[in-house]
This record gives structure tokens, C-alpha cells and sequence, in this order.
């Protein structure tokens, strides 16, 4: 029997020597015999996608992590909405499948390119729960496309909303939850990739708190990256400032984060951050490591 799982977990795959990706889990997460995952082969893989496809055939051993979640459902929820663009679907197939499971009160809106690029829609469309979901197609008529406003309306208190998918999709039914006023505690995202981010790429020191030791970052290097090659390991997993695996809490200095992990309201307190991805617009951070 495998290690139980809720709605939203992911596992790290080992696809080949040193590569590790992260995929949500889409079963339902009442079983323990076994963990389903969907991988999309990426035309702009950085490796993860590709080596899935070609390199993982059936009756391999490959390792992975028990799961992990950084996407979990509000338990006390009195309302859930869901939003999947795309792959996205595989951790908000996950949620459905749970809150249909607890009668709870939810829709759900799949948005693809067309209807022959939906993954799982048969499944979708034979459950328990598919009158709580609406597929909106880029292709389909005008009427049926996916109006964010309109799904979100004004936000109530004790209505979440949790959202995956490209980062085009993610960003538009987030600034949409944004200007509709609905508070970050309330608003739950998963991206798959980072976004290009730009900002200052001077150097500037890091401090080891628990050692006293001072690291010069130059430009060009990630913390994460820097501090391993001098004997000081940070877990790491995307790399990307998607997974969250690296976070790490800030003593002293102003971070420059460039994560998608951290809420804008995280990003403020600048008492953490994602060092794999993000830098310093202070002189010195000193991290509590």
C-alpha cells in the first residue's frame, strides 16, 4: 500500500540520472494502490517531458518522493472554485474528484485549445460530479468561452478559488481575482514553469547564519547553485521558484523575489524566500541556514 496522498499533492519523478520533475498527482486520492500522473510532451522541455515520453517505458523502476502538497484544498471551504487550463488539470482533477466525493458545493471550468486537446474528458464526463463542470474550448463559439469575471464575481468570505495551467492562463484568472478584490488568503495557485523574470543581476553577499560564513553571489549564478559548489546544500527540486522546496526564511536584507511559489502579500514581508530563483536588491542577505 503507498503512502496516502490528499487533493493537489504532486511526487518528484526521477526520469533519468540527476533530473527530477515534479507531477501532480490526478487519481482519486482515496486510493493508495497506486499514483496516476499525466506529463505533456513539451515542445520547450527542458529535458523533464522528453526523457518521460521517450525514455520511461512500461515495466520500468523509476524513483520518486512520497507526495507532497503545496496546492491542498481548504478544508473549511464553504464554496470551491476550480480553474484548469490546459495539462493544469491534473492537480484540480484531483480536487474535483475529492469534493465530489464530499458532496461539496464546487465547479469546476476546463479551458483547452479545442475539445480534441482535453486530457481526461471522458473521465470527466462519466463521473459523479460532472454537472458541476463547464469545458470552454479557444476554438468554440464566443458564448461558451471561459468569462473570469463573471465565475469569480465579487469574493465572500469562506470562497476559495485555486487555479493551474500556462502561465498566460494563470496570470489572466489571477488579475482578474485581483482587481475583483478577492484576498490573497483566498486565491490558491500552482504553476508548472517559472516565467522569465528580469531585475537586478549585480552580485551582492549572503550570509549563513548558523555559521557566519559569507558568500559573494555573482551575476549569473543562483544562490542555490553558488552555495552548493562551496559545501552548503539548500534542498532543491523545479529550480524554477514553482515547487517551493528550496524556501527558506530570511534574517536580515531585502530579497528580490522573482519566485511564483510566494503570495504577493509573502512577497511583502520579505521574511523568506525562494533562493534558487531570486536575489538580493539589498547589499547582503543573511539566510537561516
Amino acid at each position: 500500500m503507498l503512502p496516502p496522498f490528499s487533493a493537489g499533492a504532486h511526487i518528484d519523478v526521477e526520469v533519468r540520472g540527476g533530473l527530477v520533475r515534479q507531477y501532480s498527482l490526478c487519481n482519486p486520492p482515496n486510493e493508495q494502490h497506486r499514483y496516476m500522473i499525466a506529463v505533456l510532451l513539451d515542445p520547450n522541455t527542458r529535458g523533464g517531458s522528453i526523457a518521460m515520453h521517450e525514455r520511461v517505458q512500461e515495466g520500468d523502476v523509476i524513483n520518486i518522493s512520497e507526495p507532497k502538497n503545496h496546492f491542498p484544498l481548504v478544508a473549511s471551504a464553504k464554496r470551491s472554485l476550480l480553474f484548469a487550463g490546459g495539462i493544469g488539470v491534473t492537480p484540480i482533477l484531483c480536487m474535483a474528484e475529492r469534493l465530489g466525493q464530499l458532496n461539496a458545493d464546487f465547479e469546476m471550468h476546463y479551458c483547452t485549445r479545442s475539445a480534441n486537446r482535453m486530457a481526461f474528458i471522458e473521465r470527466i464526463r462519466q463521473s459523479k460530479y460532472s454537472a458541476r463542470v463547464t469545458f470552454h474550448y479557444d476554438d468554440g463559439h464566443p458564448d461558451q468561452k471561459l468569462d473570469a469575471a463573471k465565475v469569480l464575481g465579487r469574493p465572500e468570505d469562506g470562497v476559495h478559488m485555486y487555479v493551474c495551467g500556462p502561465a498566460g492562463f494563470m496570470d489572466s484568472v489571477l488579475k482578474t481575482a485581483k482587481d475583483g478584490k478577492w484576498p490573497d488568503a483566498q486565491v490558491h495557485r500552482e504553476y508548472f514553469a517559472a516565467t522569465p523574470a528580469s531585475g537586478n543581476e549585480n552580485e551582492f553577499e549572503v550570509q549563513i547564519a548558523s555559521t557566519g560564513r559569507t558568500f559573494v553571489i555573482p551575476a549569473g549564478s543562483s544562490i542555490t547553485e553558488f552555495l552548493m559548489k562551496n559545501g552548503v546544500e539548500i534542498p532543491t527540486s523545479c529550480e524554477q521558484g514553482v515547487c517551493g522546496t528550496c524556501l527558506t526564511r530570511v534574517l536580515e536584507g531585502e530579497p528580490d523575489h522573482r519566485d511564483q511559489f510566494l503570495t504577493d502579500e509573502e512577497h511583502a514581508k520579505n521574511d523568506q524566500m525562494l533562493p534558487c530563483c531570486s536575489r538580493a536588491k539589498s547589499r547582503k542577505l543573511v539566510l537561516d541556514l
